[in-house]
């Protein structure tokens, strides 16, 4: 063999290597990418086996595999020990999050668009107020929320629990696109003033579609939120036929502290989780961008 060949081979057992060493180092990540994942879902994967066990066999093993798939639990759970069924439930709990979804939507984005657009008397101070509301604990506002809606004469209705989103009373979301909005040049705006487009036809027709990641985050975060409350539906809501998912979930089980059927709890508890991961999964490009990013790219 001449120099050459034996150059060219060298070079080619050296390029083979690396090829190998690099798949050898991506597959030796996604192993523990997997085991990583398996670990974090297990507790997940053991509720949905658990659903349909017994419980003497919930507490005497951590396998998650059922001896059998028995499907009583769903159905009697569904049933619950109340005159509704679980389905009623279900629909109190959306009456309850969808309206406060699109209030906070729509009440968060016209808030920071004014904070990150205009200029108005004490600005600085009503922004240092917003900050200031992030470090407040929501339960001390709790009382007198209560004694307010007691004065108005609205318990036991949806209003307390969804009226307040008309107001923006999020200012974690409110911060969140204002710093959204500051990063998109403000070039954009004066374009579409000569354009003719007045301040709300920016807003929906320029800004929006920028901010559609941030809104979709904003929005995602407060179905799971809402969906997951159960504080608010028990201090403002007393009537059994208006309990959304999270009360009714706690009716089932014995209040006294006695034996209670945990299979039914469970599989009630895995239906309730269903909507949360389809809407997240189906808006997950979306608010991985509008966390990750916080404004035009390039």
């Amino acid at each position: 063999m001449s120099e050459l060949e034996i150059r060219e081979a060298a070079e080619y057992k050296r390029q083979r290597k690396n090829k190998i060493r690099k798949h050898t180092k991506t597959l030796g990540l996604y192993m523990i990418l997997v085991v990583v994942a398996i670990f974090m879902m297990y507790p997940i994967i053991w509720l949905v086996g658990a659903s349909f066990k017994s419980n003497a066999d919930i507490f005497t093993s951590i396998w998650f595999m059922p001896k059998a798939f028995d499907f009583a639990p769903y159905i009697q759970g569904w049933k619950t020990g109340t005159e509704y069924t679980m389905g009623h439930y279900f629909i109190n709990t959306f009456e309850i999050v969808i309206p406060k979804v699109i209030f906070t939507v729509i009440s968060v984005t016209l808030t920071s668009y004014g904070f990150a657009r205009f200029n108005f008397p004490f600005k600085k101070i009503c922004f240092a107020i917003l900050i200031g509301t992030l470090l407040l604990p929501n339960i001390i506002l709790r009382i007198p929320s209560y004694m307010m809606w007691r004065t108005f004469g609205l318990l036991d209705t949806y209003v307390p629990l969804v009226l307040p989103s008309l107001f923006a009373v999020d200012a974690f979301f409110v911060f969140m696109l204002i710093q959204f909005l500051r990063s998109i040049p403000k070039d954009l705006d004066e374009s579409a003033k000569i354009d003719g487009c007045s301040t709300i036809k920016t807003l929906l027709y320029i800004l929006v579609p920028v901010l559609k990641p941030a809104i979709i985050s904003v929005g995602l975060f407060t179905f799971m939120w809402t969906m997951n409350d159960f504080m608010g539906p028990l201090i403002f809501i007393s009537s059994v036929e208006k309990y959304p998912l999270t009360i009714a979930l706690k009716m089932s089980m014995d209040a006294t502290g006695g034996a209670f059927d945990w299979n039914k709890v469970i599989a009630m508890s895995l239906l309730g989780l269903i909507p949360s991961i389809l809407v997240f999964f189906s808006a997950q490009k979306y608010f991985i961008e509008g966390i990750s990013t916080s404004g035009i790219k390039g």
